[in-house]
């Protein structure tokens, strides 16, 4: 089975989501994320999916969803935890969320890669903290500019 890594930016207050949309635009955020999931396999909820444009480039796309009628062009499905990780085989696991696809696969997680937006943002999906057992192992900070939050990007590891 796979090295399990969490990427996501939650806002200070939890939020993650507003209306299936990021609350904030952070390119270099983006750029990160981009970087740490190239070439890996994602597993993502079928609303996380359906917030892209467009399947992201060098990429396979692991949906997991309770919707056994769901498909989509570029989508590989998945209805449990289990069927999300077998299907993404050996190697780094790249789970970009949301909310509840953190949930229900924090357990099997090693690394999270998170970006702190340093806001108290408005919105309908939450992810809280992830609890005891983690620490950090890097961590860069980033002052607020052209409009744009500041944020800082934090890997953790899970102890033990």
């Amino acid at each position: 089975m796979g090295r399990v890594s969490f990427h996501l930016a939650r806002a200070d207050n939890g939020v993650i989501g507003r209306d299936g949309k990021l609350p904030w635009h952070l390119p270099a955020d983006l750029k990160r994320f981009k970087a740490q999931t190239m070439g890996k396999p994602m597993i993502m909820g079928r609303k996380t999916f359906e917030s892209f444009p467009a399947p992201l480039p060098g990429r396979r796309h692991i949906v997991l969803t309770r919707d056994a009628g769901w498909s989509a062009p570029d989508a590989e499905v998945a209805h449990s935890p289990e069927e999300a990780l077998a299907l993404a085989g050996d190697g780094e696991v790249a789970v970009i969320g949301g909310a509840e696809i953190f949930a229900l696969l924090l357990d099997r997680a090693e690394r999270i890669e998170l970006t702190e937006v340093h806001i108290d943002a408005e919105g309908d999906a939450m992810v809280p903290d992830f609890g005891a057992g983690w620490r950090e192992t890097a961590r860069e900070e980033h002052k607020s500019e052209a409009g744009r939050p500041a944020y800082s990007f934090v890997t953790l590891e899970r102890m033990g």
